[in-house]
């Protein structure tokens, strides 16, 4: 279903954009009987529910006249919480300095997991810092990341 969601990701990321949010990400997925259309969204002082309402009112009008999605669905706007997914280039350096969970596609110096602290991107590749060393990831090999909350 990422086909849908790119899909709907071009319809309405620059009007996110124009009113001042960040688009995170886009899902649609099925979930029981229902299917969800899920759009984050983020901006620096962080998302209320009145964003959400705004974005959500937005949205809606697109993809009412647009018409991307065949079959009925619940549209549901929000921020992307604490363990926010990063996956531009700009989401690696804007949060440098905080605590990262790292997927990759395949085995990177015998890991495919790596939890520490994200040091950003340095010539295409996510740096992360685990034990007082650096690993460097290939951005095209992370195949999920997000921020992670560490509980002392």
């Amino acid at each position: 279903m990422a086909g849908v969601a790119n899909i709907v990701t071009k319809l309405v990321q620059n009007t996110i954009e124009n009113k001042g949010y960040e688009l995170v990400d886009v899902e649609y997925l099925k979930e029981g009987k229902d299917w969800y259309l899920r759009i984050y969204i983020d901006k620096e002082e962080g998302v209320s529910l009145d964003d959400c309402e705004v974005v959500s009112r937005e949205v809606s009008e697109i993809l009412d006249k647009e018409n991307p999605i065949d079959n009925s669905y619940i549209l549901e706007v929000s921020s992307p919480g604490v363990e926010r997914p990063l996956k531009k280039e700009r989401d690696f350096e804007r949060f440098s300095g905080k605590a990262v969970y790292i997927k990759t596609f395949a085995p990177i110096d015998g890991k495919k997991e790596f939890k520490g602290i994200l040091r950003g991107m340095e010539n295409g590749n996510v740096a992360v810092e685990m034990e007082n060393q650096k690993h460097y990831i290939p951005k095209d090999k992370v195949a999920s990341a997000h921020l992670t909350v560490e509980l002392f």
